[in-house]
């Protein structure tokens, strides 16, 4: 039962991980972001072990940057659904496996950026289409930047509905909370 319940709420918060990678930083002109130097965890309330925390490779992803500007004019990410990683090994394939993410037939999750909204010359909110499992959903990022213009860093939040993504609702579902908070720290090559 507690595996069951650890795997959905992973599963949800590893949505959120996504969007967050859309954060995608932003240096002069095109970038990429350094998969090897960003990260992106998810955090989700359980009755059984308060939070359960994990985290979700970044494949790749990329960010249009206007010429002296940290604040982004877009953004894309992609995430890499086979390699979900919460400590807990049975965990973790029970989120790949059909009942959550079905990661064999949905490898990987997608965030494209639709807007940008500065809201200081060190932050803004990113909106954007996150897709996984298939489902795709509009998600907004508060996004702050870090650093300095040469070489920024960004942290993006998100908070996520676990449910609008199509995994399915099982009867441990009550013990997992709705919510999964998404933290994307992100650096640029």
């Amino acid at each position: 039962m507690r595996s069951s319940a650890l795997r959905i709420e992973s599963g949800a918060l590893l949505a959120g991980l996504v969007l967050a990678c859309a954060l995608l930083a932003a240096a002069p002109g095109p970038s990429e972001i350094d998969a090897g130097g960003s990260s992106a965890q998810f955090s989700v309330s359980h009755i059984w072990v308060e939070r359960v925390t994990g985290t979700v490779p970044i494949l790749r992803g990329g960010v249009s940057l206007e010429p002296g500007s940290v604040i982004p004019q877009g953004a894309t990410a992609v995430l890499d659904a086979t390699r979900i990683t919460t400590g807990e090994p049975d965990r973790d394939r029970a989120l790949e496996s059909p009942d959550f993410f079905d990661a064999a037939k949905f490898p990987q999750w997608t965030f494209a950026s639709t807007r940008i909204v500065p809201k200081r010359p060190d932050s803004f909110e990113m909106d954007g289409d996150l897709t996984i499992h298939g489902v795709t959903q509009p998600e907004q990022l508060d996004v702050t930047v870090i650093g300095d213009p040469v070489h920024p860093e960004y942290r993006a939040k998100a908070q996520i509905d676990r449910h609008a993504f199509g995994m399915l609702r099982t009867r441990l579902d009550p013990t997992i909370g709705n919510t999964v908070e998404i933290t994307l720290d992100i650096v640029l090559k």
